[in-house]
């Protein structure tokens, strides 16, 4: 078995070595402040009221008796919650919402958990039992939770080249075969929060969000007040999964409140209204008819997907989004669809569309391969293509191949029998699986500025945020990799729209937005110390010109001498009497979409997955998964590799354990706990091997950094699926694995 490829690091050390979280002792002393840890003088607690039936119409509200109990302030419905807007159109600029409806703005029930009220007291206590003393009447209208999906308009054609119909009824080998994928819950151990605060004038919220700056942007719009008379800070996250990107009617009903009450208001959603009320990945139905010439080639993919969407919104899975770039044939067809159920808006979870996506794509390619009577490996290998055929254009960095071959050669591929259950180890049945996986390199705008303080420390702002992921690391190396000061004495500030602008922490997007931006400030910070250095009196370089310095470890020195013979900076801010030197920056979303009519963007990647079967106990496990991902130059190995191996066992959730189940008869959510709910435990996590390429993609950005954090779920489901038919003989083609599904085997 081979090693992991080398990761070089950078010049000075620090873009390309592992480091730890600059945030971590924060977290581990507990002294990292999440939303609901926030307590302000005379807060108040609200506490939703939350529908009982999935369809019909509010008849009465009673809550005269919720009023008169001890400590409560004020019941918030329908008739004094006051006028909020709809925003006229989503934008990830300018705010975006997946439940278009506000709070109360009618009395009609679209699903099961819909807020009917709210109820605020001066404890969570006291709010609580009398959110359980109002009634509510209501005129019940059937409602459909159903999960096999009928399209209710014609799918849209999503992309499509050659004659996908013709090449399949002439092909010598097809499979034609439906993968379904079912609702997934994102459960993060934060719960959904609002501390919301109103002056009579300015509103404040700490926010349990992905995205404080759209946030803020849809507060504005649906409140109804100027840009800035809002702010929004999220300094720390208890991880969201996509969940936490845009705002939910929570935080108005926050809002509402601090403005009627006048005091600050916090609002903590229940685990049971984490299931009803902030969204969910949806249920996907997707055919997929593949076929192919006897060596392997492909000469037909055809791809068509639903997904279930609430009555009132529209949001598709868009589950085919890689699958025209993702192999090479002349004749290829994607559409999607949806089908509106009484269900609350599905919303971004972690990979959404590729993830349900490549599951299907993969399953399908696992199949043609044993129809074909191909390696899986061999059969993907075949199907490389040279270009993005559905674009024409060239790729910016794409290794998939290597990552196919370096996955097999870590993971002892060649020793793979193809025959169902012919490996045994240890009086058990192995089954080996392979998939590979793809998400696009993605770019939004993003403004920063760094200081360097005559102190010998730095510090850079943006109003990104880190959601658990190593934001607050990654600006601290970005500077540290110009300037050579050291991690710990750089202070990065996030999470606060008073900063200046970031972009939002989704599409595996953050780190490739941020970078032009640091950069481009810390090299107009470092600018303004030379030119200080040049001019200043009692400067040692004072007549120099600035050209002719440089800034390296933390000293500025002249070009043509070493950093050991020049001055710390920290002497040149002295010198010039300065506190500090600043620079800013600001990169716009329009390179990245200039980038993207001359390059096809995208990050790939293999997962091998080995699993243990037990016939007589009916017992499955994943017992190893060797990953690796080319996700252009990795900043961080340490983080890196945690966000894949993070993703790696949520994919183990996915393939077997993960579904949310609604009642027919009422519409709620059934497992809508985490006794219930089944995710991914230590106990359940197999031995990981995660691995990086490294192969910096320039054509995206100076440093050649893609984002990692969602493509190491892409896939995973399939490879362990395919694993569990080596080794059972069963297709398991709606997920998650069920027992049920391998008795007998």
């Amino acid at each position: 078995m081979s090693t992991a490829p080398d990761i070089q690091p950078s010049a000075n050390g620090v873009i390309g070595r592992p480091q730890s979280r600059i945030d971590g002792p924060l977290k581990v002393c507990g002294r990292a402040t999440y939303t609901s840890d926030v307590d302000l003088p005379g807060m108040l607690y609200a506490v939703p009221v939350c529908s009982t039936v999935a369809s019909g119409r509010i008849t009465s509200l009673e809550f005269a008796a919720a009023e008169a109990l001890p400590g409560v302030k004020l019941v918030l419905h329908r008739g004094n919650i006051g006028r909020l807007y709809r925003i006229p159109g989503n934008s990830f600029e300018s705010g975006y919402v997946d439940e278009q409806r506000p709070p109360f703005e009618d009395d009609v029930i679209r699903y099961y958990g819909q807020y009917v009220a709210c109820v605020i007291a001066v404890t969570f206590e006291a709010a609580s039992a009398a959110a359980a003393a109002i009634k509510v009447g209501y005129e019940v209208a059937p409602h459909d939770v159903s999960t096999t999906l009928a399209p209710d308009e014609p799918p849209e054609v999503a992309s499509e080249r050659g004659d996908p119909d013709g090449a399949f009824a002439s092909a010598p080998v097809k499979i034609d075969e439906t993968y379904v994928t079912p609702v997934e819950t994102h459960n993060p151990i934060e719960l959904h929060s609002t501390v919301a605060q109103w002056d009579g004038e300015h509103y404040t919220f700490y926010e349990t969000s992905q995205a404080v700056s759209n946030h803020r942007g849809t507060l504005v719009q649906m409140l109804g007040v100027p840009k800035e008379n809002v702010r929004v800070i999220s300094r720390y996250l208890g991880s969201g999964f996509g969940g936490k990107l845009w705002m939910w009617p929570h935080s108005l009903l926050a809002a509402a409140a601090t403005r009627l009450t006048g005091r600050p208001v916090k609002l903590v959603l229940s685990r049971r209204m984490m299931f009803q009320n902030v969204g969910h990945r949806p249920v996907t139905q997707q055919r997929m008819r593949l076929a192919a010439a006897q060596d392997g080639k492909l000469l037909s993919l055809q791809h068509d997907f639903l997904n279930h969407a609430a009555l009132a919104d529209d949001y598709t899975e868009d589950c085919g989004e890689a699958t025209p770039q993702m192999y090479s044939t002349a004749n290829l067809r994607v559409t999607g669809g949806t089908a509106k159920r009484h269900v609350g808006s599905p919303t971004s979870m972690r990979g959404p569309g590729a993830v349900p996506g490549l599951y299907a794509v993969e399953s399908a390619m696992d199949e043609l391969a044993i129809a074909l009577k191909m390696d899986p490996v061999e059969l993907r290998l075949r199907n490389e293509p040279s270009v993005d055929e559905s674009s024409g254009l060239p790729f910016s960095s794409r290794h998939l191949v290597e990552c196919l071959k370096t996955g097999a050669e870590r993971f002892g591929w060649s020793q793979r029998t193809p025959e169902v259950g012919s490996m045994k180890r240890d009086r058990l049945t192995l089954g080996w699986g392979v998939a590979a996986c793809s998400w696009p390199g993605m770019r939004f705008s993003a403004e920063a500025s760094v200081d360097l303080r005559a102190d010998g420390t730095a510090r850079v702002v943006c109003g990104t945020q880190d959601i658990g992921t190593g934001t607050y690391t990654i600006l601290a190396q970005l500077v540290a990799e110009q300037t050579g000061i050291a991690l710990d004495k750089i202070e990065v500030r996030l999470g606060d729209t008073a900063l200046p602008l970031g972009p939002i922490s989704g599409g595996s997007a953050a780190t490739a937005s941020v970078i032009p931006a640091v950069m481009d400030a810390t090299r107009a910070a470092i600018k303004m110390v030379l030119s200080r250095a040049a001019a200043a009196e009692g400067s040692p370089f004072a007549g120099a010109k600035p050209e002719e310095l440089a800034f390296s470890g933390a000293r500025v020195h002249r070009k043509d001498e070493a950093s050991e013979s020049g001055v710390p900076f920290a002497r040149i801010l002295e010198a010039a009497r300065m506190h500090a030197a600043s620079g800013s920056a600001s990169a716009d979303a329009s390179a990245d979409e200039s980038l993207k009519k001359k390059w096809s963007i995208h990050s790939y990647g293999a997962h091998f997955a080995e699993v243990t079967w037990e016939p007589q106990t009916a017992r499955l496990r994943v017992s190893r998964v060797v990953t690796v991902i080319d996700g252009g130059k990795i900043l961080n190995p340490r983080a890196a590799r945690n966000q894949v191996e993070g993703a790696v066992v949520m994919g183990v959730g996915m393939a077997l354990f993960e579904h949310t189940v609604y009642d027919a008869r009422s519409g709620a959510p059934v497992n809508n706990n985490l006794a219930d709910y089944v995710v991914a435990t230590h106990a359940d996590t197999p031995k990981l091997d995660v691995s990086f390429l490294d192969h910096p993609d320039t054509v995206f950005n100076e440093l050649g950094a893609r984002g990692i954090a969602e493509i190491g779920l892409a896939g995973i489901a399939a490879a362990i699926t395919g694993a569990v038919y080596h080794a059972t003989g069963v297709r398991v083609r709606k997920l998650p694995v069920m027992i049920e599904d391998l008795l007998g085997a």
